[in-house]
């Protein structure tokens, strides 16, 4: 089994999660469409010996809606055993609907209400560099989020502060709560809109492993810039019946097709 083979299998794992645990609660297709990225990141990017290693690589989940798909990345990971998700969303526990504070190893902030997380970031950069640390951090963000206007202050200041240790991931599933991000703020700006506030820009298949891998592998994409890696993904990905469907954003899977569901990821794999 070569390194893609490796991803494609631990991508599948982390699916077969979500459809059991997404029993209770919405967000499947929005945990769903980042399962690529979190694999390729968590199992080949970032350096997080242990999650309370000093010098580990940081990761926000900005767009905290997604936990579930965090949750099942850490438990893949070995983290924590991973028969704690059976408890997701489950009363007293603490697989919450948006990511909590080191309520499990590996979660580093609060976050879900959107426009946060990248500012975060910023401040974690810029400790990492006034500490002489080498340490990078990771931003996820939904397309949707950065229509905040928070996200784009805090663009400029990443940019000003030559954060080359920022790296921004924006989940491109062209799907957001009520309507296509499109008709919002169309994708194909992102680019250009980025680059007129400092970043580096690349665009990628976020479901294509060699492709993440290949991106993240080359960050910095402008020496003493932060970075951002648009990923084009599909919101629901690995269920036919829920890819790119405003459904999946809200659907608790239903009981009778879970194993149909696991099934048919199986058979992608």
């Amino acid at each position: 089994m070569d390194s893609t083979d490796q991803l494609r299998e631990t991508s599948r794992r982390i699916r077969k999660h979500l459809v059991r645990m997404h029993r209770r609660g919405s967000h499947f297709g929005s945990a769903m469409s980042i399962a690529d990225i979190l694999t390729v990141l968590f199992f080949r990017v970032m350096n997080i010996p242990s999650p309370g290693d000093p010098d580990r690589d940081r990761f926000i989940l900005s767009k905290g809606h997604a936990a579930s798909a965090l949750y099942a990345t850490l438990a893949t990971k070995k983290f924590f055993d991973e028969s704690v998700l059976e408890r997701y969303l489950h009363d007293g526990e603490c697989l919450y609907g948006h990511p909590v504070a080191k309520s499990l190893p590996g979660v580093e902030v609060s976050s879900g209400s959107l426009g946060h997380g990248l500012a975060i970031g910023v401040g974690l950069a810029l400790a990492a560099k006034n500490d002489g640390k080498s340490y990078r951090v990771f931003v996820l963000m939904g397309d949707g989020e950065i229509q905040e206007g928070s996200v784009w202050e805090t663009a400029i200041l990443a940019d000003r502060l030559r954060l080359d240790n920022l790296i921004a991931i924006i989940d491109a599933n062209n799907l957001q709560g009520f309507d296509r991000v499109e008709n919002i703020q169309p994708i194909s700006t992102f680019r250009r809109k980025w680059e007129a506030f400092g970043w580096g820009v690349e665009e990628v298949d976020g479901h294509d492993h060699a492709a993440l891998l290949e991106a993240f592998g080359r960050v910095p994409f402008r020496p003493g810039a932060p970075s951002v890696i648009v990923a084009r993904t599909v919101k629901g990905k690995g269920v036919a019946e829920m890819e790119g469907r405003f459904e999946s954003h809200y659907l608790s899977v239903p009981a009778d097709r879970v194993e149909d569901w696991l099934r048919e990821i199986d058979e992608k794999s």
